[in-house]
């Protein structure tokens, strides 16, 4: 069975749940952070931090970020959201536009979208060589690993909704003017192929999920159960990779 239908579309939270559990991880998630950037704790600026997040379109992303770092200081977080490629950066080798939003020590980045656009959509829509996509799995596997060497802390989300809520998601995005413009031809365009671009992650998950980067697969078909499961997962990866440096993630504040 894949990865893809390992997961249960069927999980669900109430308004009340959401609020109560959302409140209590983002919470958890502020103790962290501080002490990764040194605020708390030992006083030590902590490992980087690097969330990544893809999934299909109208699977919520933008609504899990904004819950991942609405209670977090702005200073302590960047987020970078990536598109296609520009002229420019299509001269250099793709990985190459990356770079400079990747945090550094005590630092934390959130990536809207990230490298594997060129193992997905690039591969789907011809955009890049099929030798240069073959290769981008190794060349993905090779910087990830060297980011989590130097210490870096990679949490990487792909969050699954069924082709009918995506569906649905659409007309009621093309039925508000205040969200229709995040509709484009290109997403109508892109459900058409759904057979091409699940065959595409499947493929990515398979070859790119390794003990340094793992993939969390998240059920997205209810968004008040992704937005607590990113905050909740973001903050047991961070625990785990703080526990595993010798680090105490819950050390005397005063």
């Amino acid at each position: 069975m894949s990865r893809l239908d390992d997961v249960d579309l069927t999980l669900r939270l109430s308004k009340r749940e959401e609020t109560e559990q959302l409140a209590a991880a983002q919470k958890r998630l502020v103790h962290l952070r501080l002490l990764l950037g040194g605020q708390i704790g030992h006083r030590q600026i902590g490992p980087p931090l690097c969330v990544l997040f893809e999934g299909w379109d109208a699977s919520g992303k933008g609504g899990a970020i904004q819950r991942l770092v609405s209670k977090l200081d702005s200073r302590h977080v960047r987020v970078a959201q990536f598109a296609a490629p520009t002229y420019d950066e299509k001269r250099h080798h793709f990985l190459w536009r990356f770079w400079p939003v990747l945090p550094g020590w005590g630092g934390m980045a959130v990536l809207d979208r990230s490298w594997y656009g060129r193992v997905m959509v690039e591969r789907v829509e011809g955009f890049a060589p099929e030798d240069a996509w073959r290769r981008a799995y190794g060349e993905i596997v090779d910087l990830e690993t060297s980011l989590a060497a130097e210490g870096t802390i990679l949490v990487k989300f792909f969050l699954h909704v069924s082709p009918e809520e995506q569906l649905r998601r659409f007309e009621k995005r093309q039925a508000n003017p205040y969200k229709a413009w995040k509709l484009t031809d290109e997403d109508w365009r892109n459900r058409e192929k759904r057979p091409e671009y699940e065959a595409a992650v499947e493929e990515m998950v398979e070859r790119t999920d390794q003990p340094v980067a793992p993939w969390h697969v998240v059920a997205a078909e209810d968004k008040r159960w992704a937005r607590v499961d990113v905050v909740r997962t973001v903050c047991r990866d961070v625990e785990k990779a703080l526990i595993e440096r010798g680090i105490d993630p819950d050390p005397p504040l005063s």
